[in-house]
């Protein structure tokens, strides 16, 4: 990433006395630590590595963008977007590559048929993370949740396979998978 860090960039977009830092500081910095945990236990490069810490603590930043006053978040855009409009900043930031980490970290991925079933406020394409490093990212991000009463609590396996199922048992079958390679 070169001479910006991501404290840097966080702090062009959010005030670190609002609502919104508070919330999403806690949930960015487990779900890097849980990722790059994950990369070191694959024997990813250190590179691969920073990378994942990175992207884990950008991965939300289109936050700043959307109306969800319960984080703090004043902006106009639908939640749903928060991907999207991150991967704007960070390709605007010169980070490209966390940018499609932080386009692709929904769920287990976005398909075109996801967004075009559920009418979804996205533009009609694929949202999969295709690296493992965004593999990594999208599965840490799962366990954690931005809610004010659990965001230092990990969720278990089964609490997220249980959120996954109602988009479909093929979602749930990705997180296992993923699960089974990236967890201890």
């Amino acid at each position: 990433m070169g001479a910006i860090h991501p404290f840097t960039i966080l702090g062009k977009y959010m005030a670190q006395d609002s609502l919104l830092y508070a919330t999403y500081i806690p949930h960015v910095v487990l779900v890097a630590a849980k990722a790059a945990a994950a990369g070191r236990r694959l024997g990813l490069s250190e590179d691969s590595v920073e990378f994942i810490k990175e992207a884990g603590l950008l991965h939300d930043i289109g936050v700043v963008r959307v109306n969800e006053p319960r984080l703090g978040c004043t902006g106009a855009a639908p939640y749903m977007q928060h991907g999207i409009l991150g991967s704007e900043i960070l390709k605007a930031e010169g980070l490209p590559r966390h940018g499609l980490a932080a386009e692709r970290h929904i769920g287990v991925g976005l398909t075109r048929a996801d967004i075009e079933a559920g009418s979804l406020p996205l533009p009609a394409q694929d949202y999969i993370p295709e690296t493992v490093e965004e593999k990594i990212i999208a599965w840490a991000d799962l366990f954690f949740s931005k809610k004010r009463d659990a965001l230092w609590s990990e969720k278990k396996p089964a609490q997220v396979r249980a959120e996954l199922l109602r988009f479909g048992r093929e979602k749930v079958d990705i997180f296992d998978r993923w699960n089974r390679e990236f967890e201890d």
